[in-house]
């Protein structure tokens, strides 16, 4: 790799330096009218930037996003060196399925962007999925609520039937997020099977005849995350359970 060396810019509204391919740029010497550099950054095309303060100027290298963690479960999250700022998305936890076509709502979704200089390391708490049930047995449970320590959360799908009889699960809902959205809703009575909430990661588990036994709820895991529980065939059949939450967090410097 080469070198380019400049060692005077004479700086002025809208002049810009082509670094050729394949070469490095050192700035020495003195950067003259630095004033006359716009505050914000001037972009090239390797996502590096020339900053002034009006006096002086300093070029810099923009990483953008430089890491991600995901967590499936509750933990902690820890920031890395050199982090200042984050992204996150989250998911709570879907509702359980029941019979006769009920099924779980999904859960909420939410995410926000963080300024993290002074934060060393934050709680998160990922909302479980329910479990289900079958018509006779009642509702299916809720799903839980995920959380990134008290700066963003969204809340669990209810189960089937938990709302009122014969109604599917209502959804979970993002709060204190930059974007704040509901899941989608489980379906209500129907002959057989209906449909489960729909998370903002996807769709809900599958359905099945009951040729198949317990396929419904044996294919839990079968789903997107923070997607409602299908309901299990009939009335005899246990309904999926909901599934577990998410919490996505993108990293940049």
């Amino acid at each position: 790799m080469s070198t380019l060396n400049v060692n005077q810019i004479e700086a002025s509204t809208g002049s810009s330096i082509l670094i050729p391919s394949g070469f490095n740029l050192s700035l020495a010497g003195n950067i003259m009218n630095a004033a006359s550099i716009p505050p914000s950054p001037n972009s090239g095309n390797i996502n590096n930037f020339l900053y002034s303060n009006g006096s002086n100027a300093s070029y810099v290298a923009s990483t953008g996003i430089s890491s991600m963690q995901v967590f499936t479960s509750s933990s902690t999250w820890t920031r890395p060196a050199g982090i200042s700022k984050i992204l996150v998305r989250l998911c709570g936890g879907g509702g359980g399925g029941s019979g006769h076509g009920e099924s779980g709502g999904a859960g909420g979704y939410a995410e926000k962007i963080i300024d993290v200089t002074s934060i060393s390391s934050v709680s998160v708490t990922v909302g479980s999925g329910s479990s289900s049930g079958t018509y006779y047995s009642g509702n299916g449970g809720a799903g839980g609520t995920t959380s990134f320590g008290s700066f963003v959360s969204a809340t669990g799908g209810n189960g089937a039937n938990s709302s009122h009889q014969h109604c599917g699960g209502l959804a979970g809902q993002g709060s204190g997020g930059d974007l704040n959205l509901f899941g989608g809703g489980g379906s209500g009575h129907y002959n057989h099977q209906g449909t489960p909430g729909v998370s903002f990661f996807g769709g809900g588990s599958t359905g099945g005849w009951p040729n198949g036994g317990e396929f419904t709820h044996n294919n839990s895991f079968r789903a997107s995350v923070g997607g409602g529980g299908m309901s299990g065939h009939q009335a005899s059949y246990r309904g999926a359970n909901g599934r577990s939450g998410v919490v996505i967090v993108w990293e940049y410097k």
